[in-house]
């Protein structure tokens, strides 16, 4: 899975700290702490028909990751959305688009990893592009990397940060081995997520998804958890082995940049009958309601 460049963004407008420029000429200090540790948490934010889906719920999450970070100073949430609505009036964006929000600690006086040389105030980038969801819906490959995602006591998942080697490297072996990408154990053994996604299984008519332990606490894997309280499907989030992924019916990733995809093989190992199941297609179907009717409104019609 590779994506490809959409013409409609060869002129992007794109907004950092509140100044919108042509995507050429965009650019941050090399002192920025995002450029000198990844020292950033960001969110990806989804536009439907004028409306970004679970707008606070993501700017919750990132006011947290940054609490979590020791910010000085975070954009009030007045301000961010006042920021990411200027950049889609510029790009006259309402539907399809995907935003990359993202908040670094700020400019450094000088080199250095110490946090007290942040005198300045933090970023706020707001990236939009036009792009629909990057997964092939006829089903996902993939291949269980040999890195793991550490545990909380050293680096806790659930800060949402722009520090994202360990994916990376888990995306690099995944490219290696021809797969669309990689599932990601913890320090246990157990199923994380994969490099970039929440992962669920189907297994006796039920769902199960893994703990919140090694992967962060995903905005559209909490919606499916709605969406099955909804319609009594039974949802439990539980340790899960590679045993419990091989013997699955059937199995599907979840993230805002690509919503729901099923995954038809991992470790050269059919999941189930190797085609998107109807558990996926009736999930699929419910989350794309609730995107077609919920959201904030940020676009003036």
């Amino acid at each position: 899975m590779l994506q490809k460049f959409d013409e409609r963004n060869r002129d992007l407008v794109v907004n950092i700290n509140g100044q919108l420029v042509h995507r050429d000429k965009a650019g941050i200090s090399p002192f920025d702490s995002a450029v000198q540790g990844g020292d950033a948490v960001w969110e990806g934010l989804r536009l439907y028909n004028s409306r970004i889906f679970k707008l606070h719920e993501h700017l919750d999450r990132l006011e947290r990751s940054a609490r979590a970070l020791s910010f000085t100073e975070i954009p009030s949430r007045a301000k961010m959305v006042e920021e990411i609505k200027r950049t889609l009036a510029a790009n006259k964006m309402r539907d399809g688009v995907h935003i990359r929000l993202t908040l670094t600690r700020g400019v450094k006086i000088t080199s250095g990893m110490d946090p007290r040389l942040n005198q300045s105030g933090p970023t706020l980038i707001v990236l939009a592009e036009h792009k629909g969801p990057v997964y092939a819906k006829t089903g996902l490959t993939l291949i269980t990397s040999k890195i793991r995602r550490p545990p909380p006591e050293i680096l806790d998942a659930r800060i949402h940060h722009a520090n994202l080697l360990n994916s990376i490297l888990a995306k690099i072996e995944a490219n290696n081995a021809g797969a669309d990408d990689a599932l990601m154990l913890d320090a246990r053994g157990f199923v994380a997520e994969t490099n970039a996604t929440h992962v669920f299984i189907v297994r006796n008519g039920d769902l199960a998804t893994s703990r919140v332990v090694a992967c962060p606490e995903g905005i559209t894997r909490a919606t499916v958890i709605e969406i099955c309280a909804a319609e009594k499907i039974r949802c439990i989030e539980t340790d899960l082995s590679l045993v419990d992924v091989y013997g699955s019916k059937e199995m599907f990733c979840t993230g805002t940049m690509g919503e729901l995809a099923a995954v038809i093989k991992i470790d050269n190992r059919l999941i189930g009958d190797g085609r998107v199941g109807p558990m996926t297609k009736q999930l699929s179907e419910l989350y794309a309601r609730r995107t077609a009717a919920e959201g904030v409104s940020v676009v003036d019609l």
